[in-house]
């Protein structure tokens, strides 16, 4: 029979040829089970993780015994002097007038001046290190600039007072005769007159404070180096893709990615600059007065007056030079910790835009 002859299938046959397929009901979904990925510490994960936690605390008890040892020895001194211990200039424990107003200012006039050499100095010499030299030249700068931050104070001392001074006096008399009429660069007698003899210029904070800045420069330089050579290489080949010189890459990019670890290197240079001693004592020439004018002869400092007065103190000077001591070890905690924490701070990114 003829294919076309064949009687078209009914609806319902074709229904009874179709198959249904039956699905089994849906199951809620099960919330996600949580796995631990704790390990079980080995012994000497545990060796390690003690040691870790012993060095730290070992750390911190011997500040905090530092602190309270030099807070007990300074009881009596302060329990004299009172609040005019911060503002007395005089320095004579055995007649009752004493106070750290004077050796404070000289303290901070010597770092001041350090800081407005050496950042600078410190800047300039990070960016010449991440970004001009080549490759090869970097290696062996870095390793200079590492080296000269094992040079010891002492020789540092020597240098300043028998080949720098000799150097910076004309200098000194040159920014006296020029700008005198600013108050810190005037270098005058008690009756105010103007001295422009060598003599005058000799042992000054200023003369201290540009081998101060010498000392601290290595220090500032690597955290400043670590933080530009952190810049994103993306922003910088995009500025440079823009058409931006090298000079405007670095302006744009690199600086303002660093501005933690410009703001922490300063400040830990600072913090050294601070307790200096040995370096500070070989150039400056002691006075129990505060001196405004830099150029001119005449300072002190804290650590300095510690280690001039120790060796002849009595039992209440020593005790007078223990609170000297206690209210520099807080200046320099203070800065050291606020350093710390804006250097860990540009090292995270949390200080990049």
């Amino acid at each position: 029979m003829p294919l076309h002859d064949l009687p078209d299938a009914t609806d319902g046959e074709r229904m009874t040829d179709t198959t249904t397929e039956v699905l089994p009901p849906r199951s809620e979904p099960r919330a996600p089970v949580r796995r631990s990925l704790k390990s079980r510490p080995v012994q000497a994960d545990r060796v390690f993780r003690g040691a870790a936690y012993s060095a730290g605390s070992i750390t911190v008890a011997i500040m905090l015994a530092v602190g309270i040892f030099l807070s007990i020895r300074a009881g009596d001194a302060l329990s004299v002097a009172g609040p005019s211990f911060l503002t007395t200039q005089d320095w004579s424990p055995e007649t009752g007038s004493f106070g750290v107003a004077a050796v404070l200012f000289g303290t901070v006039t010597i770092a001041l001046i350090a800081m407005a050499v050496s950042v600078p100095l410190a800047m300039g010499t990070a960016l010449l290190i991440s970004e001009i030299v080549p490759v090869r030249a970097r290696s062996l700068l870095i390793t200079m600039v590492d080296l000269m931050a094992a040079v010891p104070s002492v020789v540092f001392g020597l240098w300043g007072v028998f080949f720098l001074q000799s150097g910076v006096i004309p200098v000194a008399q040159w920014i006296s005769t020029y700008f005198s009429w600013i108050p810190i660069f005037a270098v005058t007698d008690p009756s105010g007159a103007r001295l422009t003899e060598a003599g005058a210029f000799t042992s000054s904070a200023f003369i201290a404070g540009i081998v101060v800045a010498l000392m601290v420069v290595p220090t500032q330089t690597s955290v400043m180096r670590e933080a530009f050579s952190q810049a994103p290489l993306g922003e910088r080949e995009g500025a440079l893709a823009l058409g931006s010189t090298r000079w405007g890459m670095i302006t744009s990019v690199v600086l303002p990615f660093g501005r933690g670890g410009i703001i922490g290197g300063t400040m830990l240079g600072l913090g050294r600059a601070l307790g200096e001693t040995i370096a500070v004592v070989m150039i400056i020439s002691p006075i129990f007065t505060i001196n405004p004018q830099v150029l001119k002869t005449g300072t002190n400092s804290v650590s300095a007056l510690i280690a001039l007065r120790y060796g002849e103190a009595s039992q209440f000077g020593l005790s007078a030079l223990m609170a000297a001591g206690l209210v520099l070890f807080i200046i320099t905690l203070i800065v050291n910790f606020t350093a710390s924490t804006i250097v860990a701070r540009s090292r995270s990114g949390a200080e990049s835009n």
